[in-house]
């Protein structure tokens, strides 16, 4: 068992997990580690975190000095292979020419997934996430509450290594004791958002993100991952044992040589394959579940290297290849697309909520020379304070319902293409020397403010397949439909005017001429914050949903999706932790199935 190819691989399996990242990479770790024969399939080509991490290259080191390209939009040092918003020969298309309801699908091409390029912030949802329509009478509650999915946040974070603090807030859960490493200091520029900030009511704490403090604690914590299991602790201890402490020297979306980041191939691969129970098998696209009886028998799947149509058997099939990607096999799946007797395969697909600006501050100019590249992101940010203006009357209180957080950059990180770009306003046109001085003086001054926050699924955002366009290997591609309601056009607005007013208590300058109070210009489009969910529905009723509780198809029994999919909403806290935690839930579910003889 191991890395495998089509020749080597077997003919049958207990489960197929279609997809390496967050969902894929936590369903294959948990099913292994219980003794479950898994055949992992990844449609991008092999990635090694540990040899292809540019841990110390500079931005002067790369081509154009680092900046972003078509292939590399978040510059060249990004850790995304073979992916972006556009894949050759891998087209999607819009239902709209209208700019404002385009949909931008990011994908990823390579083993781990999006969990190689992420912001790694990892915030669970909480009790008023899992039931949102019963507040406000809008989108849909879950099958599910917090305390279902408590304990599996519990064994992601420790398995994961989450760094961050309990605060009390609402709706922003703490973790019990021992699941923390402890969060970093913040830094200059977030301390002064805190100091200003906090008299406008806005709390601004350490924030939630998946990179080591510290080492994670191997002699305490597989027994409480895998109890009664000794075989897989001991591998899970040395997977632990096999990871570094950040030191502070690379930005985390270039992945991490040392592990000191969760990246699925860091992570949930190395004790998966350790058990001898994982195959896994690169360059492998899925597009079809086959079907016998009316139980999943496997699916077929396309060489990326050489054209070649293949099928392989199993068990059950979990499909984690991405919500949207996802929702794309179902509906290629059968005549008429497979789990789909609601109708409702590809139906409410949500993003994040984003609105971005930036201001200049005087106090932060002229500091002494140090260095704040600090845990390669966030150390801080501001979870949403308001829900007081929430529940059945937020629209005489707020205007707009449900909310979001800040994510906060600043700091003197390491130049870029752009440190001194766009000075002008600030430097008056100096140029020469005096321009020199000016960049030195303004170098970290800067602050920037991103909301996330949450959209209500509506019925004019999902996605079908396209009746005519196919992709190079001949199969159907996705055409995306997208509107954003008014409830996030005014949050994207309500963003701009809180970010300018903690700005300006900082006697700071608001850049670019903002804020914009046009909800419609100042909100990010659909798909460009990464955050995609939904498009398989999950809920209590096979009329009104795809799958139940444990993400499982009403119709396809042995059939289950571990991705965004069954998202039955988008809160603001950023999904990928809660991925995880269903995942390994829904891990579970399947072993206790096979043991039962149920699948």
């Amino acid at each position: 068992m191991g890395f495998v190819t089509t020749r080597s691989m077997a003919k049958d399996y207990d489960v197929i997990v279609v997809g390496s990242g967050a969902g894929g990479g936590q369903s294959a770790y948990t099913l292994a580690l219980e003794g479950v024969k898994v055949l992992m399939l990844e449609a991008g080509r092999n990635y090694d975190h540990r040899t292809e991490t540019p841990m110390f290259q500079t931005s002067a080191d790369a081509p154009l000095r680092g900046a972003g390209t078509p292939d590399k939009p978040f510059g060249f040092y990004d850790a995304t292979v073979d992916g972006g918003w556009q894949v050759p020969g891998e087209p999607y298309t819009q239902a709209s020419t209208d700019p404002q309801q385009r949909f931008d699908w990011w994908r990823a091409r390579m083993l781990g997934g999006r969990t190689n390029h992420w912001g790694r912030i990892s915030l669970r949802n909480g009790p008023y996430d899992f039931k949102p329509h019963s507040r406000d009478g809008l989108g849909f509650d879950w099958p599910i509450g917090y305390d279902d999915l408590a304990p599996y946040y519990d064994k992601v974070e420790m398995l994961v290594g989450i760094y961050g603090s309990n605060e009390g807030l609402e709706n922003t859960p703490d973790s019990p004791a021992g699941c923390l490493l402890p969060a970093p200091a913040m830094r200059v520029g977030e301390r002064l958002i805190k100091k200003h900030a906090s008299p406008l009511g806005i709390p601004v704490v350490p924030i939630h993100r998946a990179v080591l403090t510290a080492k994670l604690d191997a002699a305490r914590i597989p027994a409480l991952l895998h109890p009664g299991n000794p075989r897989a602790q001991s591998l899970v201890a040395q997977a632990m044992r096999d990871r570094a402490a950040c030191f502070w020297a690379t930005p985390c979306v270039r992945g991490c040589s040392i592990g000191a980041t969760y990246q699925s191939p860091a992570v949930h691969l190395p004790p998966a394959l350790a058990s001898g129970k994982l195959d896994v098998l690169c360059d492998a696209m899925v597009y079809e579940v086959t079907t016998e009886h009316g139980k999943a028998r496997g699916v077929r799947f396309v060489d990326r290297t050489t054209g070649k149509h293949i099928e392989v058997k199993a068990r059950a099939v979990v499909l984690a290849a991405s919500a949207c990607e996802s929702v794309r096999i179902l509906l290629n799946s059968k005549p008429g697309g497979l789990a789909n007797s609601s109708g409702l395969v590809g139906k409410y697909v949500m993003d994040t909520v984003g609105s971005d600006l930036a201001g200049q501050v005087p106090a932060l100019e002229a500091l002494p020379a140090h260095n704040e590249d600090g845990a390669g992101g966030a150390h801080a940010y501001a979870p949403w304070w308001l829900y007081s203006q929430q529940g059945q009357g937020w629209a005489q209180k707020l205007g707009f319902p449900r909310g979001y957080h800040i994510e906060i950059s600043t700091g003197r990180r390491m130049p870029s293409s752009g440190t001194g770009a766009g000075l002008e306003a600030l430097t008056k046109g100096s140029y020469g020397a005096a321009f020199k001085q000016d960049v030195r003086r303004l170098y970290g001054s800067f602050v920037y403010f991103a909301g996330r926050g949450e959209m209500i699924p509506n019925e004019q955002s999902f996605c079908e397949l396209d009746p005519a366009v196919k992709d190079r290997f001949g199969i159907p591609v996705l055409r995306f439909h997208w509107q954003w309601a008014a409830h996030e056009t005014r949050q994207a607005a309500h963003m701009q005017k809180t970010f300018a007013d903690i700005v300006t208590a900082m006697g700071g300058t608001v850049l670019g001429g903002g804020p914009q109070l046009d909800g419609a210009k100042a909100i990010a489009p659909g798909g460009s914050i990464i955050h995609e969910v939904g498009g398989a529905l999950m809920g209590g009723d096979p009329r009104r949903s795809v799958t139940n509780a444990f993400g499982q198809t009403w119709d396809v029994p042995n059939l289950f999706l571990a991705d965004g999919a069954p998202f039955a909403s988008n809160a603001d806290k950023n999904p990928t932790l809660t991925i995880m935690a269903l995942a390994w839930r829904q891990a579970d579910h399947i072993v206790e199935r096979f043991r039962r003889k149920e699948l």
